[in-house]
């Protein structure tokens, strides 16, 4: 069974870009794929993740076997959405660009995620990922358009994203861009989005282009 992980992080919802490009890639993918698949669906506008508490940061740093009860219960966030991202062989997750960078909703998932021990490790050499063998899509909106190089310095949302992931473990990243959004006509662009994203199905499945003619 192939596990896939679709997290969104939009605030929007319906009117959500990021999250109708997700809908788009989890149908294509869906039709594509030929074996059994389960796909789980993390609505991070929807299901608000809690920041984190001075409890729960404390949590982290205490052993298993060391943890109040209220500790445990501190962690039974953090927990499950580890559980969701260790079980996923495929994670994508739809980022609208929110002031030159990520939600404040990716940013508190981010933070639950980030467990020494759990998903990243110190060792001599530094900070070792703990995730890893795991491919993610990471497609993103943005009002404007930053392979401009007028404005690329301005982009810090790939590159946060970037780092953090392979902070813990996962290295084998790609993203798609949709860019531009404040323009006006988004029909156009979003149209292109779709078809980077069919062709980016076709090579991660097999035969998936004769899947999806």
């Amino acid at each position: 069974m192939k596990n896939v992980l679709i997290i969104s992080s939009s605030p929007a919802q319906e009117q959500s870009l990021s999250g109708q490009l997700l809908d788009f890639f989890a149908k294509q993918y869906q039709e594509s794929f030929t074996e059994e698949l389960n796909i789980v669906k993390r609505n991070l506008g929807q299901s608000l993740v809690p920041h984190l508490s001075m409890e729960t940061i404390g949590a982290f740093y205490t052993p298993a076997d060391q943890l109040s009860e209220a500790q445990k219960q501190s962690l039974a966030v953090s927990d499950e959405l580890i559980a969701e991202l260790k079980t996923a062989d495929l994670i994508v997750i739809g980022s609208p660009m929110h002031n030159f960078s990520i939600t404040s909703h990716l940013k508190t998932y981010f933070d639950q995620v980030a467990r020494v021990g759990v998903t990243f490790q110190y060792t001599e050499n530094g900070p070792d990922g703990l995730l890893k063998g795991k491919k993610v899509l990471v497609i993103t909106s943005r009002g404007g358009n930053y392979s401009n190089p007028a404005y690329a310095a301005m982009d810090h949302q790939e590159p946060y994203i970037r780092t953090f992931l392979g902070f813990v473990g996962l290295s084998d990243v790609d993203f798609i861009h949709l860019q531009g959004v404040s323009s006006g006509d988004t029909q156009p662009i979003i149209n292109a989005v779709e078809k980077e994203i069919g062709e980016y199905i076709t090579r991660l499945v097999p035969h998936a282009e004769t899947a999806m003619a």
